[in-house]
């Protein structure tokens, strides 16, 4: 989506808009496709061009980030052995959950900071952290944090260059392409060092299999 295109449905979509992507993309399965750093980072920026109120747009996003992290927190809770087990369709990869909980098993709780800036990740790191039984005060609080540093974060991020660049909106398409990539780049890190690993294991080294672990 290019970035006046993406203005436009901005505007369109509004604040209930904005939220509910945000929501979706933190906790439900269905969501990890959405575009949620280019959407924050535009949204910041119409912000600083007085189209929406930037307290009002980052408290929304805030609040539906953390919720949306506590709805895939209590999915994977109370079904995350049968989506480890549940076959792929168009929607659901189980993939996904797989190389998630190969990510918590290396990073541990601050997964669920990191995660909130890796697409995919952020989406299913919530579903893992409930299957595993990490402690819900434990996840609330790096969900809490996670939630401040991504939304505030990128929110501002727009919102500021928009207020100091003149016309900076002729630079949003290479600046959203860019805020992407380097999101993407620790997920693409972290498959080629897998790759690495598992090329330099020996043949007949057993393969790792998810068991839930009390956090």
């Amino acid at each position: 989506m290019h970035g006046e295109n993406l203005q436009e449905w901005i505007k369109h979509i509004g604040y209930l808009g904005i939220w509910a992507i945000i929501f979706a993309e933190s906790g439900l399965m269905i969501g990890f496709f959405l575009p949620g750093d280019s959407l924050l980072f535009t949204a910041g920026f119409l912000a600083s061009q007085n189209f929406l109120n930037i307290f009002v747009l980052i408290f929304g996003a805030f609040a539906c980030a953390v919720f949306g992290d506590n709805v895939g927190y209590a999915t994977g809770h109370r079904f995350g052995r049968r989506l480890f087990q549940k076959e792929d369709s168009r929607i659901f990869k189980r993939k996904y959950l797989i190389q998630t909980q190969n990510f918590y098993a290396k990073h541990g709780q601050k997964t669920i900071v990191l995660a909130r800036f890796m697409p995919i990740v952020r989406t299913f790191a919530p579903i893992v952290a409930g299957t595993a039984a990490m402690r819900y005060k434990t996840f609330m609080t790096y969900n809490l944090i996670g939630g401040a540093v991504w939304t505030v974060g990128v929110t501002l991020l727009g919102f500021f260059l928009g207020k100091v660049i003149p016309d900076v909106d002729k630079y949003l398409l290479p600046i959203i392409a860019v805020i992407i990539l380097v999101s993407i780049a620790p997920s693409i890190w972290h498959v080629v060092a897998e790759h690495r690993s598992a090329k330099n294991s020996p043949p007949d080294e057993p393969q790792e299999t998810y068991e839930p672990q009390e956090k």
